[in-house]
């Protein structure tokens, strides 16, 4: 029996019809909004508030990137983990710390960030879960005791791991004579951890005694390069003058951050692991400063990130 037009063109319209759903749902893909905090100061570390969208070229493995998301002086949520060596070296001068990272704490927290305290000497404690009670955090701190070994990578290991779920700015702040005696994971895992955790990692590093024979300068360089790659940064300090001083460049740097935000472009590569690079071109900064004024100002932002998850 043959059909009539009309219903042979109705079930060819019908099969045709299906390929132009297919697609949208067969190869649609998934890309995730990646998250960049920058921070640019000029040469004598004062931060750079004034700067604007176009001012920003962002890259990822050496390709432009549209920025899509920009803002100043981001007002999202703060959750910082406070981690503070407390292994036999640091007793001389660890309450002198801990009082200095107390009026950090009390200065940065707004009611709706949060920090949490950790202590590391042969184990990393969680002394103090993410809070914004400043009475727990000041409790905490009179009740520390010193003692024992140093699991230096352990605590940015465990740090960053507490912080990977959090939303908005994440932030670490070791305080530390940079020594690590007794971590049970090692340098390389430490700094993905940190990396995975998007967390800016800033090292207050206490060198009491600048030509000591006692001092690890292997552990020193972690950290420096742990707060680079992460975009942080990190301090020397052998008094609590230059401590204090630290703390309030950390503060009016988390004050005066910008957040640039991206779709990645399509990559083939197989590493997991994506470079990014941030340069700022201003537009509107004095002649003084230069053409352009990027050879006078420091842009510090994470190296990069992994696309797998943390475990």
């Amino acid at each position: 029996m043959r059909l009539p037009l009309y219903v042979l063109l109705a079930f060819a319209s019908a099969i045709l019809a299906i390929p132009q759903d297919t697609p949208e749902t067969t190869f649609k893909v998934d890309v995730k909004l990646v998250n960049v905090y920058v921070t640019v100061t000029d040469q004598q570390g004062a931060p750079i508030g004034n700067l604007t969208k176009n001012d920003f070229r962002v890259s990822e493995d050496g390709v432009a990137q549209k920025i899509a998301v920009f803002s100043k002086e981001s007002q999202l949520p703060l959750s910082i983990v406070l981690a503070v060596d407390t292994s036999s070296s640091t007793r001389k001068d660890i309450r002198l710390e801990l009082e200095a990272a107390r009026r950090f704490i009390h200065s940065i927290i707004r009611p709706q960030d949060a920090v949490a305290l950790y202590t590391f000497a042969t184990y990393v404690n969680e002394v103090v879960p993410f809070t914004a009670k400043l009475h727990q955090i000041d409790s905490a701190i009179n009740e520390v005791r010193v003692g024992g070994a140093t699991s230096l990578y352990d605590a940015v290991y465990l740090g960053a791991k507490a912080l990977v779920n959090r939303q908005g700015r994440k932030v670490l702040v070791l305080i530390t004579d940079g020594g690590d005696t007794a971590s049970s994971v090692d340098y390389k895992e430490a700094l993905r951890s940190a990396q995975q955790s998007e967390a800016l990692v800033y090292s207050l590093i206490d060198v009491p005694v600048e030509a000591s024979a006692g001092r690890n300068t292997g552990g020193e360089h972690a950290l420096i390069q742990i707060s680079n790659d992460t975009g942080g940064k990190y301090y020397y300090a052998s008094n609590v003058a230059q401590l204090e001083k630290a703390f309030e460049q950390i503060s009016d740097e988390l004050r005066t951050q910008y957040l640039l935000a991206y779709y990645p472009a399509p990559r083939r590569a197989s590493s997991d692991f994506r470079q990014i690079d941030v340069d700022v071109h201003p537009h509107d900064l004095p002649e003084s400063q230069g053409s352009d004024g990027s050879e006078k100002l420091i842009v510090r932002a994470r190296r990069g990130y992994y696309t797998s998850k943390l475990e």
